[in-house]
């Protein structure tokens, strides 16, 4: 396989550094959550920030397998306060936005750097995108519909508690 090219080599650390990120977003989702009383939910956040570190993880053994050594970046921290659970997992979609337009992204610089190699990753996390940005406005959708109703929104609580971690690099969908 051969070796990344330099503008190859820079996206790839930067999406590592981002799905690290994102990482950090669940978790302080999770926290916000567990701060309302929503354990359910706030397990599902952290079930879905560990999912971010194998998504990091996959870039990083890609790299590594390359001959490049990512080196993460600065990752600041960002706002995430809201009055409710609708809120935050609104914050978590638009993250997920943003991490499956870095992907597109990425994409795009594999192919105009000719890069075959990485493409069977790219499609993996294309598809993986599609499906967290389902999952997620499948539960913003959910919880709007509940609004401020206190039973609905335990019975949706105890749903997303449901979600077993999948914290393993080798993990595929």
């Amino acid at each position: 396989m051969a070796e990344l090219t330099p503008a190859l080599a820079k996206a790839v650390t930067d999406q590592v550094t981002l799905e690290l990120k994102a990482s950090l977003v669940y978790l302080q989702l999770a926290i916000e959550l567990d701060h309302l009383d929503l354990p359910g939910m706030a397990g599902w956040m952290r079930a879905q920030s560990e999912e971010e570190q194998v998504h990091a993880a996959k870039f990083i053994q890609h790299a590594l397998d390359r001959g490049h050594a990512p080196a993460i970046g600065a990752i600041e921290p960002e706002e995430l306060k809201a009055d409710s659970p609708a809120e935050l997992f609104e914050a978590a979609l638009a993250h997920e936005e943003k991490v499956s337009a870095a992907i597109r992204e990425l994409y795009r610089t594999a192919q105009s750097e000719g890069d075959l190699d990485i493409l069977p990753l790219l499609h993996w996390f294309i598809d993986e995108q599609v499906e967290e940005e389902a999952s997620v406005g499948q539960v913003v959708a959910q919880l709007r519909l509940i609004g401020d109703d206190g039973a609905g929104l335990l019975r949706m609580d105890a749903k997303l508690g449901e979600r077993s971690p999948e914290i393993t690099p080798d993990h595929e969908d």
